[in-house]
């Protein structure tokens, strides 16, 4: 079965960095885009990257365009986000997602928590 595991997150101060890393199970990696989402306390759930399959064009959302980098290595069955430039807005719980044959898998997520 797809299984998405989210690792990274933490505590952090403003202007700090941190890289997530989320594996990936069950389906061809290789074969199919990757997301990272957030979902601040009280807010609804938000696109911040997508990165295509096998590997070539991304997209990000314009709060963290410039700071933030999705990338993938397919051997590894792993899709990572490099945040730079953290700020407390940055502050909220990040997933990872798959959409594969139509159904979209999430993983469990990982706080991340920009505070001095």
């Amino acid at each position: 079965q797809v299984q998405l595991v989210e690792s990274g997150g933490g505590l952090v101060q403003p202007g700090g960095s941190l890289t997530l890393s989320c594996a990936a199970s069950g389906f061809t990696f290789s074969s199919y885009a990757m997301s990272w989402y957030r979902q601040a306390l009280g807010k609804e759930r938000e696109l911040v990257a997508f990165i295509t399959s096998p590997g070539g064009a991304t997209n990000y959302a314009d709060s963290v365009k410039g700071r933030f980098f999705i990338s993938r290595d397919n051997p590894k069955n792993t899709v990572y986000l490099q945040m730079n430039s953290l700020k407390p807005e940055d502050t909220a719980v990040y997933y990872c997602k798959a959409v594969v044959i139509r159904a979209a898998y999430w993983g469990q997520g990982t706080q991340v928590t920009v505070s001095s």
